[in-house]
């Protein structure tokens, strides 16, 4: 689907947006962990050798998935459900031969003999039907800057910014946008690099923050507008067959640090010390829905995803960053669906194969 006839399909108005989710709701209903009759597909759930993983995910994996505990789901529905580890691309192959109904993986990309071969464009390659975004999409949203290029390019509101590294602006009237700034890496997540010293008032700060960023994430800095409001994530499900979006907004409150701001710093999303909680003024989450929806369109977004916002101190929304293949554990996607459409994690697990499907 194109990005014209994309904007269509979102472009509802307030009662077709509620009955979408009326009807997301029916069809997760139709298909539950306790269902006696399984449905007749095969679903494959492609994973790294383990001896690939540790407690940091590397960086081909897109979306931490807790393998078991999906095929167990998943084979309550479905009648054929299996783990697949690919050590070599013959593997992949195989499965490719096999040609199951759907592959259910976080994997973004296999590196064979010192080349990369992403999973999604391959499968698309062999017509074979997966849960999350292409390779073209997630490259658009991983690079931060980048993503900032194609949101502005949809008319669509994000803080001023610039990227920059160590010497690239060397004094304060080379600087494009005024202070106060945000600081951070052009491509990390889970807010590496994020912590109270990425907001900077000053040139000496600035250069701190970016010769930090450099040495220890061995990345080029995003530097931002700050913005001072209220910050929220927007969970998004796109219908597979119709095109329509359904979004899930979050408010998220990290507790003040040493200088009584509230940053989603690295540490506080490790410790998982941050607030989530719905957002009930009305006024707000229309507003964040629609540059959620608006904004998963112009990055290309597929099936679902996770879109980061944040308010300015007139209380206008920017979008911040995309995350097109959110973690599938219990972090904000999930919260997400459950604050905003009472879904169960089973229930979700099973919708995104629906999803992928259809």
């Amino acid at each position: 689907m194109d990005y014209a006839n994309k904007q269509i399909a979102f472009a509802r108005d307030k009662s077709t947006q509620m009955s979408s989710l009326t009807l997301l709701e029916d069809r997760i209903s139709h298909t539950t962990p306790n269902s006696p009759k399984k449905i007749n597909k095969t679903i494959e759930i492609v994973s790294l050798p383990s001896l690939l993983m540790s407690s940091t995910v590397p960086l081909n994996i897109g979306i931490d998935i807790d393998e078991q505990l999906i095929c167990s789901i998943l084979s309550r529905a479905y009648q054929q459900v299996s783990i697949t580890v690919i050590n070599e691309q013959i593997d992949l192959d195989i499965l490719a031969a096999r040609r199951p109904d759907l592959v259910f993986s976080g994997v973004k990309y296999f590196n064979f003999e010192n080349r990369k071969l992403w999973l999604n464009d391959y499968l698309d390659q062999h017509g074979i039907a997966y849960v999350a975004s292409n390779k073209a999409a997630l490259d658009g949203e991983f690079d931060k800057g980048n993503a900032k290029i194609l949101i502005k390019k949809a008319g669509l509101a994000t803080a001023d910014y610039f990227t920059t590294a160590p010497d690239e602006h060397p004094t304060e009237a080379s600087i494009p946008i005024a202070f106060p700034l945000f600081v951070k890496p052009v491509a990390s997540g889970d807010s590496n690099g994020i912590d109270a010293k990425s907001i900077v008032n000053n040139f000496a700060d600035f250069k701190s923050k970016v010769a930090d960023i450099w040495d220890k994430q061995n990345s080029r800095s995003l530097v931002e507008t700050y913005l001072s409001g209220r910050e929220y994530s927007v969970g998004i499900f796109e219908d597979s067959s119709s095109g329509t979006l359904t979004a899930m907004p979050i408010e998220i409150i990290a507790p003040k640090n040493k200088n009584g701001q509230r940053i989603l710093d690295f540490d506080i999303k490790r410790l998982d010390n941050e607030k989530v909680i719905a957002v009930k003024n009305a006024a707000i989450r229309e507003q964040l829905s629609e540059l959620a929806k608006s904004a998963f369109v112009a990055l290309n977004g597929k099936a679902f995803g996770r879109i980061d916002i944040k308010l300015d101190n007139h209380r206008i929304p920017h979008f911040v960053e995309a995350n097109l293949m959110p973690g599938l554990r219990k972090g904000y996607f999930y919260r997400s669906c459950h604050i905003n459409l009472g879904l169960t994690y089973e229930q979700m697990i099973l919708q995104i194969a629906k999803n992928g499907l259809a």
